[in-house]
């Protein structure tokens, strides 16, 4: 299984740059992943294509929210029947472009509370690695 990060503006922190790539590298270990960084939505618009039949995901307020142990679930459950890509796509302060937002197969929120777009890519990450953990009886989540 693929898992495709698009995001829109780059992450600038450098302590923050440095979360996400360690997080980036320890999920290798469980699957491929690609993070892509978008300029601004105009870019989104042109250059965005997943895979046929990928699902994408948004990261959105109003999306489905999980426990960590019920991401992990979802995330066994979409390798398991067979996921080609899964693509999560996570937006500026300003969000994706309707257009985009029309593609998505499922909403996901991180959280009620409100984050900076930067920190929510960590905490997307972090997430995928600590399902990844949780699916194969790694210590890490406890």
């Amino acid at each position: 299984m693929k898992i495709r990060l698009v995001t829109l503006g780059k992450t600038r922190r450098a302590e923050v740059r440095a979360l996400l790539e360690d997080y980036v590298g320890r999920i290798r270990h469980y699957a491929e992943i690609e993070l892509t960084e978008l300029r601004d939505s105009a870019a989104a618009l042109r250059r965005f294509e997943p895979e046929r039949g990928a699902t994408i995901v948004l990261l959105d307020a109003s999306g489905k929210e999980f426990s960590s142990q019920q991401f992990a679930r979802w995330l066994g459950e979409q390798r398991d029947h067979g996921a080609h890509e899964l693509v999560f796509l996570c937006g500026d302060a300003d969000g994706f472009p309707e257009a985009l937002r029309r593609r998505a197969t499922a909403k996901l929120s991180l959280s009620t509370l409100t984050f900076s777009h930067e920190l929510a890519r960590v905490m997307l990450v972090e997430q995928l690695y600590r399902a990844f953990a949780i699916l194969s009886g790694h210590p890490y989540p406890k």
